[in-house]
């Protein structure tokens, strides 16, 4: 897998609460190669959302990636991994430096935000881990 295609989310019951992640990974145009359906233990939205990233980031990288689109429908995760908004939770910045180095390992990176319409196998592999 040269170029990975990356859909992900977090989500949480009670924010924070019981929280879990859901991720596609396709090769390129190509079907879904990786899915990610896991329970993360006790987080908020926010840093079930990052997990997820960080989470699919990392089987992009074992399987070859070296350039991915990534695809979330939170606008937070988006501006802050574009460098728009700074990351100021104290809880988040240790997933954001996370993601950073795994981005920085990558030959190309783009970050796209798409409504949660268009993000529902992902968000269905999260709801399903909870």
């Amino acid at each position: 897998m040269e170029k990975a295609v990356i859909y992900t989310d977090g989500a949480s019951k009670g924010n924070p609460g019981p929280a879990a992640i859901g991720a596609v990974i396709k090769d390129g145009a190509a079907g879904p190669v990786i899915t990610i359906s896991r329970r993360i233990g006790r987080a908020t939205n926010n840093q079930a959302e990052y997990r997820a990233v960080v989470a699919a980031l990392e089987a992009a990288l074992e399987h070859g990636a070296r350039q991915v689109l990534l695809y979330s429908d939170s606008e937070l995760i988006v501006k802050q991994l574009k460098g728009h908004y700074r990351v100021k939770n104290e809880d988040l910045k240790p997933l954001f430096r996370r993601a950073e180095r795994l981005i920085a390992r990558l030959d190309g990176f783009h970050i796209r935000h798409i409504p949660r319409s268009r993000n529902k196998k992902a968000d269905g592999l999260a709801n399903a881990a909870l």
